[in-house]
């Protein structure tokens, strides 16, 4: 499996921070926003990575990411002309994908939460459909909402309903068969002018192969498209970090526990850092420091 994570749209809600930076390079408290939805594709197992940017920002991601040979995985890139909805992504990464299944996630979500790891890979081992994630938020009228039957299994979603038949939302992380790019290709565009991202689960959902894994209590998924959800974000990233005494989405530490990096690699890359927590992190990580 590969993974698609998009980091593309002008990020007008964030203006006008975003104004001279792409919003997927703002910083969530200790590190860029992008790093945790890429550890979400690499908690998945996931080594081959393309990140979907504007034109503009591009460069900025190469200068930050590289081929990502620093976090034992391999990073291509390739450009989104234009918003033109969040199922553009696959039909984007088709030749990347080269006929295998997807994990496509947005570059704005944050998800943190136990044994989430496990979650992922039970998800990724799926070899037809499609997978979802749901999580029960306060105004579903924002999101794709989930309806269920009685023996709880998807019925319907519905893009930002005006009465949500459920508050559980879609989040930004999708699991797909290798049918997802020719599935996406079959969209029309939104009244909004986009390939929306809930009429390709529909497909699913009408093939019968739609999934959902619920994120229940104790899980934390946050979007950081507004000032106000980027500040809580980093508030809840310090308070994580400075009780529990570590890091959340650290490339590094994930690509060590996974086996793509060694001991001597983690110290080299930490002796590069200078002198910051992230450093010492990685180097008690490997008895270091």
């Amino acid at each position: 499996m590969k993974g698609i994570l998009l980091a593309g749209g002008a990020g007008t809600r964030l203006h006008p921070t975003t104004r001279g930076v792409s919003k997927q390079l703002l910083p969530v408290y200790d590190k860029p926003m992008v790093y945790y939805p890429l550890s979400v594709l690499m908690l998945a197992g996931i080594r081959e990575v393309l990140l979907i940017t504007t034109a503009e920002d591009q460069a900025a991601f190469r200068r930050l990411l590289g081929d990502g040979s620093g976090f034992g995985i391999r990073l291509e890139y390739a450009v989104q002309a234009r918003p033109e909805g969040l199922a553009q992504a696959l039909i984007i990464g088709e030749h990347f994908l080269d006929g295998g299944p997807a994990c496509l996630i947005l570059g704005d979500n944050i998800f943190y939460g136990q044994s989430f790891t496990q979650t992922l890979r039970r998800a990724a081992a799926r070899t037809h459909g499609a997978t979802v994630f749901a999580y029960q938020v306060k105004d579903p009228e924002r999101f794709g909402v989930l309806a269920f039957n009685e023996q709880n299994q998807p019925v319907s979603i519905e893009e930002k309903p005006a009465r949500p038949p459920s508050n559980w939302a879609v989040t930004g992380l999708y699991f797909y068969d290798c049918r997802a790019p020719e599935f996406a290709k079959q969209l029309r565009p939104s009244a909004r002018g986009e390939l929306e991202i809930t009429d390709l689960n529909r497909l699913y959902l009408a093939d019968g192969s739609l999934q959902v894994e619920r994120l229940g209590r104790g899980f934390a998924w946050l979007d950081t498209g507004t000032h106000e959800s980027l500040h809580e974000a980093a508030s809840f990233v310090k308070a994580i970090e400075n009780v529990q005494n570590l890091q959340v989405a650290c490339l590094e530490e994930i690509a060590w526990r996974n086996g793509w990096l060694d001991t001597a690699q983690i110290r080299t890359l930490a002796a590069g850092m200078g002198q910051n927590a992230y450093a010492r992190h990685l180097l008690r990580l490997v008895g270091g420091g």
